[in-house]
């Protein structure tokens, strides 16, 4: 088990765009492709941003052909369930991140494949 340092954890979260990351993430495992979609932001500045959040530990990522796949890190979910729900109880309440996730919703609904 990597115990992740709490310093590492609040860098990762003081950022506007990791916190909207991280609430789409919460919802399910995503592609880079939808993420970027969801967000409307470019492909570097998202992969920029899923570097910090998997160096601090609170993403991980997997590689399926030419795709790489994010999710929360089963570790971090294990040992920080209160920031968790903490985040997710805060996120319910913020215009941008619940636009994030109707976009995310819009692109389900389309069977959006990344190209």
């Amino acid at each position: 088990m990597v115990i992740i340092k709490s310093v590492d954890i609040f860098k990762a979260l003081a950022d506007e765009n990791r916190l909207r990351i991280i609430s789409l993430l919460l919802t399910k495992e995503l592609c880079v492709c939808e993420i970027e979609a969801s967000l409307e932001m470019s492909q570097s500045n998202v992969s920029r941003h899923l570097t910090k959040l998997k160096t601090s530990g609170i993403v991980d990522s997997r590689k399926d052909s030419q795709w790489v796949y994010y999710k929360i890190s089963e570790n971090f979910r294990d040992n920080n369930m209160e920031l968790i729900n903490y985040l997710i109880a805060t996120f319910r309440n913020e215009s941008l991140l619940i636009d994030d996730i109707a976009r995310l919703q819009k692109l389900d609904s389309r069977e959006f494949i990344c190209k």
